[in-house]
């Protein structure tokens, strides 16, 4: 069936930018096919329908997250037209839908990364926090959109909201001719000569049909994903032995045993046993908090339930602190994330797998993206085990990210960018943290813009081509 499928979507976009009126009917014979199947109460068929193709791109990404936008930008930047597609009604994926509100491992990397935050500067929209409090640089979610909305369409990308990549047309030598999405719009096709998938789960890469791997090394589930919530009503003076960022230069180096201890007197056991409260400045904190175990991102019912639970679970948190009275007494949600914090979803195979030997030894390559110095970072997937983070017998060393981790193994005109690019479970944990995810995003972007104007694989392009022009982006952007 998903043959045959793929096989008429292949001959319906082959032709020009308009779909033959013929292929929207459905015959008599047809109709009274599809009534006679649909008579089945454990299936519904649907007729054979052209889908309209859109546009043709140079370069197609699909997610508009840390590595997506950064792909999108490189790429145009690279003077190729270039086509972001995005499910959500904002940029900035996890970094805004999600409210993350803070950016891991950047200090080491030029480039976007260090663009977007010095726009975010000049609006005033960035915390610094002190050494001792880990390396994140904290921001406000909604100058974030705004940034990232400027960058995109300064550098000529063309862009579409609220749209969903939900197939993939391949033809027989495992080349993507054109992604199809779903939105207000209807169903539409998208045809480009590379395409970057930047979902974070992999989806464009399932649908190409590359394999994947997904859980841990045992077989078990992913990490948790987490509801983050940003609060009002806390006078950081007062409260500042429980925040990140305000607890350290205060002598207090264990802020989240403070915070997880405050909210078990408020009556709420939680169910991540090392929460987490930012200070992001002007009166607003952020809070994380949460864990939803055993869901898979792959699930739309069990990510629905995750939600649910999730945000209940933060407004009991919310509601145990104000119990307290003193400093907790105004403490208010204004936001809790549009998409719940997912941390692991497919790894797709590509022609080098980042493991964890990588990350024990230091491993260096001469395609190197970037270097990660963030640590192995495992959200323990077993709460009956553990509600924190797993310990590990051995201590990550700083490494590199080689461009063929980026490269599919199964398809010649995909590149991977952000947590979904090839890796074992163990080094996923250190990757995916969203410095990373621009960088190599960053670096997809401008192998793709190449590739694209050679008329030639990503894979065939020698990483001695795409590094100068790389550096170059880089120089410029900061």
């Amino acid at each position: 069936m998903r043959k045959c499928r793929r096989s008429f979507l292949r001959w319906s976009i082959a032709g020009p930018f308009v779909i033959s009126s013929l292929t929207r009917q459905v015959t008599a014979s047809q109709g009274e096919r599809l009534e006679e199947q649909n008579s089945s109460p454990g299936i519904v068929y649907e007729p054979a329908r052209g889908i309209p193709v859109v546009e043709q791109s140079d370069v197609i990404v699909c997610g508009a997250g840390p590595a997506g936008i950064s792909a999108a930008i490189a790429a145009a930047r690279c003077g190729v037209k270039v086509r972001l597609l995005e499910v959500h009604g904002c940029l900035g994926g996890i970094w805004t839908a999600g409210l993350l509100s803070w950016i891991l491992d950047s200090g080491n990397k030029k480039g976007l990364i260090q663009e977007i935050i010095k726009r975010l500067e000049k609006r005033d929209a960035v915390v610094r926090f002190p050494e001792g409090a880990g390396s994140a640089v904290g921001y406000r979610p909604e100058i974030m959109k705004f940034v990232l909305e400027e960058m995109v369409q300064e550098a000529g990308v063309a862009l579409q909201l609220f749209t969903r990549v939900c197939a993939a047309s391949t033809d027989a030598d495992s080349n993507i001719q054109a992604v199809v999405t779903e939105s207000k719009s209807g169903r539409q096709a998208w045809k480009a000569k590379v395409f970057v998938d930047a979902t974070g789960d992999g989806d464009l890469a399932a649908f190409a049909g590359c394999r994947f791997d997904y859980g841990d090394e045992n077989g078990g589930p992913a990490q948790p994903m987490s509801m983050l919530a940003m609060l009002v009503g806390l006078d950081p003076e007062a409260v500042k032995l429980f925040v990140r960022g305000l607890a350290e230069p205060a002598g207090e180096r264990s802020p989240k045993s403070r915070l997880l201890e405050e909210i078990r007197r408020g009556g709420h056991d939680p169910s991540y046993h090392a929460p987490t409260l930012f200070y992001l400045g002007h009166g607003l904190y952020c809070l994380m908090a949460n864990h939803e175990y055993r869901v898979s991102a792959l699930d739309a019912a069990q990510m629905t339930a995750a939600t649910l639970r999730s945000r209940a679970e933060v407004h009991r948190i919310v509601e145990a602190l104000r119990s307290l009275g003193g400093p907790w007494k105004d403490i208010q949600i204004v936001a809790t994330n549009e998409q719940i914090g997912v941390r692991e979803g497919r790894r797709p195979y590509g022609i080098y797998r980042l493991s964890a030997d990588d990350l024990r030894n230091g491993a260096r390559h001469d395609d190197a993206v970037c270097t990660v110095t963030f640590p192995v970072d495992i959200h323990s997937p077993d709460p009956d085990k553990d509600k924190g983070i797993v310990t590990r017998s051995f201590r990550s060393q700083p490494y590199d990210i080689p461009y063929r981790a980026l490269l599919a193994a199964d398809v010649n005109n995909l590149l991977f960018a952000g947590r979904c690019i090839s890796g074992d479970f163990v080094a996923h944990s250190s990757y995916r943290v969203t410095g990373n995810a621009a960088a190599m995003g960053e670096a997809a972007g401008v192998a793709a813009a190449l590739a694209a104007q050679k008329n030639c694989h990503p894979r065939d392009l020698p990483w001695s081509e795409i590094a100068p022009h790389l550096e170059r982006l880089r120089s410029q952007s900061g």
